[in-house]
C-alpha cells in the first residue's frame, strides 16, 4: 500500500476528528467560563461543590469516562450517541482545565480595578462582566488555544467507542495492510498537520496579547 493510499484512508476519518473537536468546544468553553467564574466568586459550601465538579472532570481518566458514558449508562436506560459522548467527555475534561485558567486569570488582576468600580457605584456583576472578565479573557487566550490543541489530540481516544476518526481508520488500514510503521507514522503526521496551524495561531495571539498586557501594567 502506497503512502498516498494510507494518507487518503486516514483522512477519511478527519471529518469525525474535526467534528468531535468543534462539538467538544461547545462543552468546554461554557463549562470553563461558568465554573471558572463560579470558583472565583463562590465561598464556603458552594465553592466546595463547584471545585468538586471541576476536579471530577479534570482528574478522572478520560478513557474510563468514555466507557462509562457510552457502555454503562444504557444499563440504566440512558443512551447517548458515540459522537455526543466523545464530545461531552473530552470537552468537559478540557473545560475543567480551562476553568482553572479562568479562575487564575481573574485572581491575577489588580484588586484596585475592582475597588475603583465599587467606588463608582458599579454592581458586582457589572464589575465582573465589564472590567474583570474582558481583561482576564485577553490574558488567557494563549492558554485557551493550547487547550484546543489538547482537545484535538485527545480525539484519538474516541476510536475506543466505535467512532471512525483518523485513529480508527489507521487501525483499519493496519489490519488490512499489515504495515503498522508507515501507517502510524502517517497518523502521527496527520495529527501534527492538524495541530500545528493552531499552535502558530496561538503564538500570533500571544504576541498580540503581550503588548496589551504590558501597556496595562504600565511597562
Amino acid at each position: 500500500m502506497s503512502i498516498l493510499d494510507i494518507w487518503l484512508g486516514i483522512l477519511e476519518g478527519f471529518r469525525v476528528t474535526a467534528g468531535i473537536t468543534i462539538y467538544g468546544l461547545l462543552f468546554a468553553i461554557p463549562f470553563g467560563l461558568v465554573f471558572g467564574v463560579a470558583q472565583y466568586l463562590a465561598t464556603g459550601f458552594v465553592r466546595f461543590v463547584v471545585t468538586s465538579v471541576i476536579e471530577f472532570w479534570r482528574s478522572s481518566a478520560v478513557i474510563i469516562l468514555l466507557f462509562v458514558f457510552y457502555y454503562a449508562l444504557p444499563v440504566i436506560g440512558v443512551t447517548l450517541s458515540a459522537m455526543t459522548v466523545g464530545a461531552m467527555v473530552l470537552g468537559l475534561n478540557i473545560g475543567g482545565y480551562a476553568s482553572q485558567a479562568v479562575r487564575a486569570g481573574l485572581q491575577a488582576l489588580d484588586r484596585g480595578q475592582k475597588e475603583a468600580g465599587q467606588a463608582l457605584g458599579l454592581s458586582r456583576p457589572t464589575i465582573l462582566l465589564r472590567i474583570e472578565l474582558p481583561q482576564a479573557l485577553v490574558a488567557m487566550s494563549p492558554t485557551f488555544i493550547n487547550h484546543i490543541i489538547q482537545l484535538v489530540k485527545a480525539t484519538s481516544l474516541v476510536s475506543l467507542i466505535t467512532l471512525t476518526d483518523m485513529t480508527f481508520r489507521a487501525k483499519e488500514i493496519s489490519q488490512i495492510a499489515y504495515e503498522p510503521v508507515p501507517i502510524y507514522l502517517s497518523l502521527l503526521m496527520a495529527y501534527f498537520v492538524a495541530c500545528y496551524p493552531i499552535a502558530l495561531f496561538g503564538r500570533w495571539v500571544e504576541r498580540r496579547v503581550n503588548p496589551v498586557r504590558e501597556a496595562r501594567n504600565g511597562i
